[in-house]
């Protein structure tokens, strides 16, 4: 694929992530609009490369940043955006039993990092709930974890999904 047509490729596909982005206004899709928008960043991964797909998610991050609600332009930016080309990286590896580890390091470094940052963003104090947060925060983790695989599962399927269908057609229509 010659250079401009991966320039086009990438830029719509972020252009849609961040549209996408906006959705994220309607309540209840705080979580699921940023794990949709990640969706078109897995696609730069499958047509072009990672390398693109990075530079489409900071494209993507960016409108998001400048327009989309704040809880999920966090989640998308913190590990929904860029999860799709991690993975690709990470399942390189071939050996599951090395992804696994990586794969929930990195989804719990993320998790807790945009909680925190969440948390200091609209000045939540936790001080006053006591033992109840600790074990909280745990059993929370714990449910993020557990979505967290039906998550990294359905990203593969939709991969699958997405390269049977649509992998040929778009390649015939980029390689002209």
């Amino acid at each position: 694929m010659k250079t401009a047509k991966k320039i086009t490729l990438s830029a719509v596909l972020a252009a849609l992530s961040a549209l996408i982005m906006l959705v994220s206004y309607f309540p209840y899709l705080t979580y699921a609009v940023p794990a949709v928008a990640g969706l078109f960043i897995m696609v730069v991964v499958i047509e072009i490369d990672c390398k693109w797909a990075f530079f489409s998610f900071l494209a993507a991050a960016v409108l998001a940043f400048l327009f989309a609600e704040t809880e999920s332009k966090l989640m998308f930016i913190g590990f929904f955006g860029f999860y799709p080309i991690l993975k690709c990286l990470i399942e390189r590896i071939n050996k599951p039993i090395i992804e696994w580890p990586i794969k929930f390091f990195v989804f719990n470094l993320c998790v807790i990092t945009v909680y925190k940052l969440v948390a200091r963003l609209f000045l939540v104090s936790f001080e006053d709930l006591g033992s109840f947060l600790k074990y909280g925060e745990i059993i929370l983790l714990v449910l993020a974890n557990i979505v967290f695989i039906v998550y990294d599962f359905a990203v593969s399927q939709i991969s699958g999904f997405y390269i049977q269908r649509f992998h040929t057609r778009i390649a015939r229509l980029f390689k002209r």
